[in-house]
């Protein structure tokens, strides 16, 4: 492996995230709330490990796969290991708290272990929020953006860091599609927080909240995220941008570029509307149905609730623990299927679930026609056998975790409905579940163990497992070294 190009990386890395410190520092500055200690002191020793580890000499400017891995699953650590230290100075949380948070905001699962959120210092939850940015995209797709400057190239990075079944290009060269992808984000990010700020809500909130949306994290400024806040307007507005932002970033390359045969032809995106409507409307007649207080308001609910638990985002603007039981299912599945491949959004992946889908289809048609030759078709195209594979052994691998982990979290005296969820919700990166987790509540009564237990699923979830797993198998392969 090549450690010192490994490391060089990861100091680039640090080095970013040190900048990203820099707006919650010059925030606090601002308000004198005496947490900018909390920020100096991990924005220090960033700089200072980056800046030794990037001098590193190194000659060799190639990665293996099995380099790309351990940069990635390397970096989503460490960040989060130097990104907990002002909670852990400015919020007085303990480190394991403060690294469960950072975590969860990182991986943007938006599970908490903080109660009261309002009363603590808006350099404190900008910092918290900006993590769901930075996660979102992920930092390392930002970073192989400056990757050719050190001669190196990132599809091994990209690959074990873009979430989904492909790693897809919407360029001829990874860096160029990590740019395209950021100015997508970044323009999406705006016009959210315009949005929200047309429609009344303060400037500070709409950019925690622009941070949460479109990261599909689910931290908010607000204690009860959404619960209270009044009108439609806002919840609307998010409701739509949490649906855009957990749908296939590609597709909106493929709209700049006027290519709408393609995304006709997109079996994703079809079955992305078709799930998210569907629900939508199910949950709509279910509520109102039940005596919810109005039509509008079921629907508004709904829709906010759909979009959010879908899209992984996280919000609540209703306490849909207290829903009746067919509701609850509809969110239950759907935090398991979770957004797009290529999105920001977390879970199994739609793609995954059309697939399955195309795949029951073809053996119940082999059931009566055993010798026929049925290929799977996806977007147009025939899928091989080896990402039909990965798919299998992805969704085999998911449901085995979740059901491991159940039973282990179980041991801590919770009961089944909260234990499953518990697991489904860091999993799938989604962060309330139900019962003892739900939008009301969270995760604070959890003991140490199981808050880092979580923590590792929230990065299991987010490098969709084999990213992590695979750097525990042993490499027979000497020869799997790609020049980039």
């Amino acid at each position: 492996m090549n450690y010192k190009l490994i490391s060089k990386i990861l100091g680039y890395i640090l080095i970013i995230e040190t900048a990203f410190m820099a707006p919650s520092l010059l925030l606090s500055l601002v308000d004198r709330d005496g947490s900018y200690n909390g920020f100096i002191i991990p924005m220090a020793i960033s700089l200072v490990l980056g800046l030794i580890l990037i001098n590193l000499n190194t000659k060799k400017k190639s990665l293996s796969p099995r380099d790309g891995i351990l940069i990635v699953t390397a970096s989503w650590i460490l960040v989060s290991l130097v990104g907990a230290i002002p909670l852990f100075i400015s919020a007085h949380m303990t480190y394991i708290d403060s690294f469960f948070e950072i975590v969860s905001g990182f991986t943007t699962t938006g599970a908490t272990v903080i109660s009261g959120i309002e009363s603590y210092p808006r350099s404190v939850i900008f910092w918290r929020s900006i993590t769901h940015w930075i996660g979102g995209m992920g930092i390392l797709v930002f970073t192989v953006g400056l990757l050719p400057k050190l001669g190196v190239g990132g599809f091994q990075i990209f690959k074990a860091e873009s979430p989904g079944p492909v790693a897809g290009k919407i360029e001829s060269t990874i860096s160029q599609s990590s740019k395209r992808l950021y100015i997508i984000y970044i323009i999406l990010s705006a016009a959210l927080f315009i949005c929200l700020k047309i429609a009344g809500m303060p400037v500070f909130d709409s950019l925690i909240h622009t941070f949460g949306v479109l990261g599909t994290g689910g931290f908010s400024s607000y204690n009860d995220s959404f619960m209270s806040y009044p009108g439609n307007a806002v919840h609307f507005i998010l409701s739509l941008f949490m649906f855009l932002s957990a749908t296939n970033f590609t597709i909106y390359a493929l709209i700049t570029r006027k290519k709408y045969k393609e995304i006709l032809q997109n079996d994703e995106l079809k079955l992305w509307i078709i799930i998210t409507l569907g629900a939508i409307t199910l949950i709509t007649i279910d509520l109102f149905s039940k005596g919810y207080p109005s039509l509008l308001l079921a629907f508004r609910d709904s829709a906010f609730q759909v979009t959010s638990i879908s899209s992984t985002s996280g919000f609540a603007n209703a306490d849909y623990d207290i829903w009746p039981s067919f509701s609850k299912f509809i969110l239950l599945i759907l935090m398991i299927f979770g957004g797009c491949a290529g999105s920001t959004g977390g879970g199994i992946k739609v793609t995954r679930i059309s697939i399955l889908l195309k795949l029951i289809k073809r053996e119940m048609k082999k059931a009566t026609h055993p010798k026929a030759v049925i290929p799977v078709i996806t977007d147009g195209k025939v899928l091989s056998d080896e990402v039909v594979l990965g798919i299998n052994a992805y969704l085999g691998t998911y449901f085995v975790i979740a059901l491991v982990s159940t039973g282990i979290v179980t041991l801590s005296g919770v009961d089944l409905i909260t234990g499953f969820s518990s697991v489904a919700t860091t999993l799938s990166n989604v962060g309330p579940g139900f019962g003892k987790i739900g939008p009301t509540k969270n995760f604070a009564f959890y003991s140490d163990f199981f808050k880092i237990y979580f923590s590792g699923l929230m990065l299991l979830g987010r490098l969709e497992f084999f990213t992590i797993l695979a750097l525990f198998t042993r490499s027979r392969h000497r020869k799997d070294i790609i020049k980039l």
